[in-house]
């Protein structure tokens, strides 16, 4: 009997202390352990596989460095804000999905407040957020942004991989001359300290798409981030910007700090991306660039596809006196975009420069589909000291090669590239200088560029259907100028360069 009752009073208390929330759960163990969270668990469980975590914010707030936290498929109405760093000693703390199941964090019902990420990371370092769906996290207020994943403060060795990011919006009415109020992201990485920053972040391998951005981007990184790679994504089918590295916007605190830099962009399929049916800009606006760097340095953007945007990749400054630097653009194919392929300089007069920064063996085709007469490569305001080398230029039906409507252009050397427009050489157009030439000749005399440029069929193996490989008799095969920007680089599929007696002209080796 006393035996008994013994039993019965333990289970009593224990009753109680679930039901007032006195009876603390069971300790996460040693560094390095697996925990799981499944949506039939339960916080007061232990964590293991027989015995799971029911939330992900439990699991954040509870295991120690170096943990890998497994979360069963199913559908989690949660936010989930990490504040707990893994190690460099521990390794890094892992979220991940388990096995081939997906968990999905799904904000619907979820209120955004200021800017505010489904899964969050805050001043945290070795953390990977991996294999995840994240959906549905919007709002109509105006000022809030929801974002997918949003990484801010400082830290470093952060990975966000695998993740699927969709439906993330902001429906808010844009107000005043500019429109705004209205902006959300898929991911969104600032670096909001000095001198500390957000480096050696990896994010690859994910899928954004359906985001309703506003004035923003799908995938942003801005302020002082120092040392990245933005890797392998499909980023497609949104309203706004796909990838965009943002300086000088007063992220970090200290002007010297303020810009993504020390980064790579490679080996992303980014398409359909475009404002035309974004209330935040006029109807006639084409301003959404597949790949842009406003205001960043030192990156290298390589091996992208980008198409059927507005703009296929721009390296520019939307602000005045500031200058997006020693930006190296190489081995892309950029095609059927609605303005142009290229676009570089400040977009109007008051705005900023370009400087010192590298196109070569890029392949354009076809971009100015609104044929509007940008063309293939769109040289705007403020442009220094860059290098046009060794990329293929096809026209669209406007016959428009280059555009270069400002005469505030010194020093950019163009010269190795090849071009063709269905007008033929003699109807190609060019504007250099706030100057039109009709011909290829015409324009190489009256600017002295592409001396040794070659105006030819460049014989695809078949562009209708997006293989820009080169035929064995294309004239853009060995044609290149071996500049120190691509000697030891890879060509779009990954081939080495340079096979033959010198590089070939384009995307393709």
């Amino acid at each position: 009997m006393k035996k008994f009752g013994k039993i019965l009073l333990i289970g009593l208390s224990l009753g109680l202390g679930l039901a007032i929330g006195n009876v603390q759960t069971p300790a996460a163990s040693a560094a390095g352990t697996e925990y799981y969270v499944a949506t039939s668990g339960s916080d007061s469980n232990a964590g293991t596989s027989d015995a799971p975590w029911k939330t992900l914010q439990h699991a954040a707030d509870t295991v120690p460095p170096g943990s890998k936290v497994y979360v069963r498929g199913g559908v989690y109405k949660e936010k989930l804000k990490i504040t707990r760093s893994g190690s460099a000693s521990q390794g890094p703390t892992v979220f991940a999905s388990y096995g081939t199941e997906t968990a999905i964090v799904d904000g619907t019902g979820l209120s955004v407040s200021g800017n505010e990420g489904l899964i969050e990371l805050a001043d945290v370092d070795y953390v990977t957020i991996q294999g995840f769906e994240i959906r549905n996290f919007t709002t109509a207020s105006k000022n809030a942004v929801p974002t997918g994943i949003y990484v801010h403060g400082a830290g470093g060795f952060i990975n966000l991989s695998d993740n699927k990011i969709h439906d993330i919006k902001n429906t808010a009415t844009p107000t005043g001359k500019d429109r705004l109020g209205r902006d959300a992201h898929g991911i969104a990485v600032y670096g909001t300290k000095a001198p500390a920053s957000i480096h050696n972040l990896t994010i690859n391998g994910n899928e954004l798409y359906n985001l309703v951005l506003g004035s923003s981007e799908s995938l942003v990184l801005n302020g002082n981030v120092n040392g990245f790679a933005v890797t392998s994504n499909l980023i497609h089918d949104n309203d706004n910007i796909g990838i965009d590295l943002i300086g000088f916007e007063g992220t970090a605190p200290t002007t010297a700090y303020d810009q993504v830099r020390n980064g790579v962009v490679k080996g992303n399929r980014v398409y359909n991306n475009s404002v035309r049916n974004n209330p935040s800009y006029k109807s006639d606006d084409n301003s959404a660039g597949g790949i842009y760097v406003d205001g960043g340095k030192d990156n290298i953007i390589e091996q992208n596809y980008s198409y059927n945007n507005d703009i296929g990749v721009e390296i520019a400054s939307e602000h005045a006196g500031k200058t997006t630097s020693n930006i190296t653009v190489r081995s892309n194919v950029i095609y059927n975009n609605r303005l142009t392929g290229i676009a570089m300089g400040g977009y109007d007069d008051e705005r900023g420069s370009t400087v010192n920064s590298k196109i070569v063996n890029n392949t354009l085709y076809k971009n100015d589909t609104l044929d509007d007469g940008s063309g293939q490569l769109l040289v705007q305001y403020d442009t220094r000291n860059n290098v046009i080398k060794n990329n293929i230029f096809v026209a669209s039906s406007t016959d428009v090669l280059i555009y270069n409507g400002y005469t505030q252009n010194s020093g950019n050397v163009v010269d190795y590239n090849l071009y063709f427009a269905p007008g033929g050489s003699s109807g190609a157009n060019w504007t250099w200088k706030d100057k039109e030439y009709t011909g290829f000749p015409t324009y190489k005399s009256g600017t002295g560029n592409d001396a040794h440029s070659l105006f030819a069929d460049p014989k695809f193996v078949n562009a209708t259907n997006g293989d820009f490989r080169l035929q064995s008799s294309s004239l853009a095969i060995d044609s290149g100028s071996t500049d120190n920007a691509i000697i030891g680089t890879e060509d779009i599929d990954g081939e080495p360069r340079v096979k033959g007696k010198a590089v070939n002209i384009g995307a393709d080796e």
